[in-house]
């Protein structure tokens, strides 16, 4: 009978046309949708070439899936009326697949996550030239296809991205493009993206010999997409260009342990939040290494020479790791601990955890439960809430099975909330009784999870686009909902600034 299901699933899934699939999405165990175009010749034989697109704030992936093919609304046409029903699309020799990522929190952290899980899905489902998978997005997606490919460049054949926002800091990763074609659009009218914004980062691409196009439109405002993706156009572009799969020169870039690898070079040690960077060029059978904040790397290609910033070595174990200023053979230590930043706790699988160990009153034990469950609610736009179910709980709740699969957000001290008190000795940092106009947000310094803990009024844990993101630090002390201070952990958990003497430091 399940060979049956699967079988007759598989069947559905590989209808021509336009099409919404789902994914299940371990995060918060739901069905999460995106939309599909299956080319009507599709057959298992042959190698597809997959393109991702990227929605927009506002937006989703039906209207997405429109937007990438030309099909903008009728006249007259709300988006609404437009989501019901799908037109007429030009016939093209690719697969094309557009997330929904949640809806408007931009592609970091849990949504950045989903763009990949549905990778993986349509990867699964259908036949997939890996050299030629695509990305693209318009706005709110054009930044996030900036962010995708700079941090994760061995992934993309090429890029397009229409009238980006991305992310804040990532301009700092434009280097990693250097073997990734890119192309920008954008409309010189455009009130929610600035022309001059795109225009630097066409020149910053110029200036770092990356082979990128620029088109801008006169006259055009925000909606640089229609033009962008006249009659499926965006497709012919991508057509011809694959995967530079191996190439002989690697530059990346990264401040994130989460990005951490592409091509064939391996950041093993750096200080997270403190850009990194590797710039790596095969010869024959050698290797010119020049490297910026970096203690650590591996390459993945084999090689008898190896000069790292003016050092000349042998190469054995292709591992080299910096001692006392000088490199030499070996892998770096991984660190002892993980280490941030905030955002990473709430970039996977978490529960929002209020504390009983008190044995509060009944009033406070609802005031305390209404403050975590208020936390889960990460919608930014009340019309358009999130595709997102997370879980607030009790401490005494919180069961084994919990604790092995998901990261912890904690709230309260380590007199409130009991899972506060068993991970005391690993906070880094903790708030003086009395600050009773403060909030501290740290990480901890277990390894076994990711734990954030909140002591003070909680703050808001949903994503803004386009705004910065305080909780992309390792700690953030805040009064009266106002920053005052910010900042990451030196590598002995040390903060890296003078904290006001409402903070303790461990």
């Amino acid at each position: 009978m399940n060979v049956m299901l699967a079988a007759a699933l598989l069947f559905l899934a590989q209808v021509p046309g336009p099409q919404v699939l789902t994914f299940f999405s371990p995060v918060d165990d739901t069905d999460q949708p995106y939309g599909l175009y299956l080319p009507k010749d599709y057959n298992e034989a042959k190698k597809w070439p997959l393109v991702i697109s990227l929605h927009g704030a506002t937006s989703n992936h039906r209207l997405n899936l429109r937007r990438v093919f030309g099909q903008g609304n009728r006249a007259g046409e709300s988006d609404s009326e437009a989501t019901r029903y799908w037109p007429t699309m030009k016939d093209i020799d690719m697969i094309v697949a557009t997330p929904l990522a949640r809806g408007t929190m931009g592609y970091q952290g849990i949504a950045e996550d989903d763009v990949y899980r549905v990778l993986d899905d349509v990867k699964k489902r259908f036949s997939i030239d890996e050299d030629r998978v695509y990305l693209t997005g318009l706005s709110m997606g054009g930044g996030g296809s900036l962010w995708l490919s700079l941090t994760k460049p061995d992934v993309w054949a090429a890029v397009a991205a229409v009238c980006p926002a991305p992310p804040l800091g990532t301009d700092a990763l434009a280097g990693n493009a250097l073997n990734l074609p890119v192309k920008l659009f954008q409309g010189d009218q455009d009130p929610l993206v600035p022309v001059a914004q795109t225009r630097r980062w066409a020149e910053t691409f110029l200036k770092l010999g990356v082979r990128g196009e620029y088109v801008e439109y006169p006259g055009v405002r925000h909606n640089s997409w229609d033009k962008a993706y006249a009659d499926g156009s965006i497709f012919d572009w991508f057509a011809p260009l694959k995967r530079e799969r191996d190439p002989e020169r690697v530059r990346y870039l990264s401040a994130n342990p989460r990005y951490r690898a592409a091509y064939w070079v391996e950041l093993d040690s750096f200080t997270p939040g403190t850009l990194a960077s590797i710039d790596a060029v095969r010869s024959g059978a050698a290797v010119e290494v020049s490297t910026a904040n970096l203690d650590g790397f591996t390459l993945k290609r084999k090689v008898s020479r190896v000069v790292i910033d003016g050092q000349k070595l042998n190469a054995q174990s292709m591992s080299f790791t910096r001692v006392n200023g000088k490199w030499r053979e070996g892998r770096a230590a991984a660190p002892s601990k993980w280490k941030g930043p905030i955002s990473e706790v709430t970039a996977k699988r978490h529960i929002y955890v209020y504390g009983t160990a008190d044995d509060p009153a009944t009033e406070e034990l609802a005031r305390r439960r209404a403050e975590a469950q208020g936390l889960t609610n990460w919608s930014i736009l009340p019309r358009q809430p999130l595709l997102l179910t997370l879980a607030a709980m009790a401490d005494r709740e919180v069961t084994e099975k919990e604790l092995a699969q998901s990261n912890l957000v904690l709230l309260g001290d380590a007199r409130t909330n009991s899972l506060i008190a068993k991970y005391a000795a690993d906070l880094p940092l903790t708030l003086k009784p009395g600050a009773a106009d403060y909030t501290l947000v740290t990480i901890t310094r277990t390894r076994d999870r990711e734990i954030a803990v909140v002591t003070g009024k909680p703050i808001s844990f949903a994503p803004r686009p386009f705004t910065p993101n305080p909780l992309a630090n390792d700690y953030v002390l805040l009064r009266a909902g106002e920053t005052a201070a910010s900042g990451f952990f030196t590598r002995d958990w040390k903060p890296t600034q003078t904290l006001p003497d409402v903070v303790e430091v461990h």
